[in-house]
């Protein structure tokens, strides 16, 4: 396991901060300070992305038909955590999580919890090595890539840097995945802010302050070629088959893409 370093901002821990999470350290609320300080909404797109898990993974699941789940960028364990809505609607469901952060590591056993019918495993590794995902023994013995698999990649992708960059570690994941997958994913966006929003956050990224590398809806579209993109589209998180009664937040508030999309 890789030495814990408090002293350094990490994605897991600020994004427990902005949902009202505790493990997580100084740096990593003042990091997420200075990034609100600029999306004042960034918590309400926090809490958006994280519904949007669970009502993805209940399509997955329940619609879908889908018993497998690779879990790229996990995050601290909260509620209603990927394996816990698979399983209430398929007990039989398998879930493997993958995170880079030690402190994930720590807590795994929160999400090592699974049904007597399914199985739910972890393992340390980063998003920019697919390969050693892919060929993880632990992978390879939780997930049978002769059946279908949903890949759930939420508010990580952003954190790999350079146009284009995404695609090909996306597009190595997908080639992996038999036909009937699903590739599930989320996405940090300038799109709806105004020019001197996007004018200051790209001053933040060429400063070192900031690790999230927004990409434009086209950029995140090119993430799904060759995929059957299933309705409502490509949308904010708040906006995909929301529940019911639901409020709807502003675009400008959540500043974040999703989409689900099969494999034919």
């Amino acid at each position: 396991m890789d030495e814990l370093d408090t002293t350094v901002a990490h994605p897991a821990r600020r994004y427990n901060y902005w949902l009202g999470g505790k493990d997580n350290f100084a740096a990593d609320r003042e990091s997420g300070d200075q990034l609100q300080a600029l999306f004042p909404k960034v918590r309400l797109g926090a809490l958006a992305n994280r519904a949007l898990l669970q009502r993805a993974t209940r399509f997955l699941a329940a619609e879908a038909g889908i018993r497998q789940f690779l879990d790229i960028g996990t995050g601290l364990p909260t509620a209603d955590n990927t394996h816990e809505v698979a399983q209430s609607v398929a007990p039989e469901s398998r879930i493997v999580y993958v995170d880079n952060d030690p402190m994930v590591l720590v807590h795994a056993r929160a999400l090592l919890t699974s049904s007597p019918q399914g199985r739910t495993a972890y393992i340390e590794a980063d998003l920019t090595e697919p390969g050693r995902i892919l060929a993880d023994p632990v992978v390879r013995e939780t997930i049978d890539f002769d059946e279908p698999v949903a890949l759930m990649l939420i508010a990580v992708l952003h954190f790999v840097h350079g146009h284009g960059a995404a695609k090909a570690i996306v597009r190595e994941l997908v080639d992996a995945l038999p036909a009937g997958s699903y590739l599930c994913a989320t996405h940090a966006t300038s799109d709806f802010g105004t020019p001197e929003q996007q004018r200051l956050y790209q001053q933040l990224i060429d400063e070192g302050k900031s690790d999230v590398w927004t990409r434009p809806k086209e950029e995140f579209a090119e993430l799904f070629e060759g995929l059957e993109i299933v309705e409502p589209g490509i949308v904010p998180p708040s906006e995909w088959r929301p529940e019911p009664g639901a409020e709807i937040p502003a675009r400008s508030d959540i500043n974040v893409w999703t989409a689900t999309a099969r494999k034919p």
